[in-house]
């Protein structure tokens, strides 16, 4: 497995990936602005689509930190069920029963892999390719609603919209089987994840993230998350395979 990108450290670490061999990694991305010594300038001002909104298109590397521990236990409004199920699961002994270790990340520690992802911004269609698990999500900001009675699915259903320069990002439908981070948060079948994402300039954008889960926390409660531009890159392939024989040899494992 060739090295260009992070490698996951969570449970899944321990099943096989595999990326393809390195194609396009050091190709110049057009329309890019550059310094004039001919790097990327990063602090350029955030580019704009044809209806004048900010482009958000590009590939991002995520800030990994939020997949450990989305935020300090101390601040997070936990019900009593799901303070307690996360104590229990504090310890590793469940690390089995991670989604992830069945290739499975999950919303929202997909949004924070230490793998990058693209945005490819289209009308009324905001398309996010995740290395991570090579998977995706159709984010339609073409004014469709959610569904009123989604059947549970591992990224949950996702309509967008601008607010001014921001877009904001609605999610519902996530399977309760999933975690909110490596530390084994859980949530409720009524979780609603509100993500506002702002491309703060060419090379930065951040992203706010709400989650609202009546049955697993006492109230909403928020977490900032943030991205750097990786220019002149593409995405790996990455092949997660469930492997049981590992699965044995995890934490808690029989």
């Amino acid at each position: 497995m060739k090295a260009q990108h992070a490698l996951l450290p969570s449970v899944a670490a321990l099943l096989i990936a595999a990326t393809a061999p390195a194609q396009w990694l050091n190709y110049p991305t057009p329309g890019i602005p550059r310094t004039a010594d001919g790097k990327p300038n990063l602090s350029a001002p955030a580019p704009k689509a044809a209806d004048g909104h900010p482009d958000l298109s590009g590939v991002w590397s995520p800030d990994s930190r939020p997949l450990q521990a989305i935020a300090p236990a101390a601040s997070i409004p936990f019900q009593a069920w799901s303070e307690k199920l996360s104590q229990e699961r504090a310890n590793g002994a469940r690390g089995k029963d991670d989604p992830a270790a069945h290739c499975v990340p999950g919303m929202p520690k997909l949004l924070v892999l230490p793998y990058p992802y693209k945005i490819v911004q289209q009308p009324g269609l905001m398309l996010m390719l995740y290395e991570g698990f090579t998977t995706f999500r159709q984010v339609f900001s073409d004014g469709r609603a959610l569904p009123k009675d989604p059947q549970p699915s591992w990224l949950g259903y996702s309509v967008g919209k601008w607010d001014g320069d921001t877009f904001v990002v609605v999610t519902i439908g996530v399977n309760e089987d999933t975690w909110l981070d490596n530390a084994g948060r859980p949530h409720s079948d009524a979780m609603r994840l509100t993500e506002r994402y702002h491309r703060r300039d060419f090379g930065h954008l951040d992203m706010q993230l709400t989650i609202d889960d009546p049955k697993a926390f006492t109230r909403p409660w928020t977490v900032d998350e943030n991205a750097r531009l990786l220019p002149d890159t593409d995405l790996l392939e990455y092949i997660c395979s469930e492997n049981n024989k590992d699965l044995e040899h995890l934490v808690g494992g029989k």
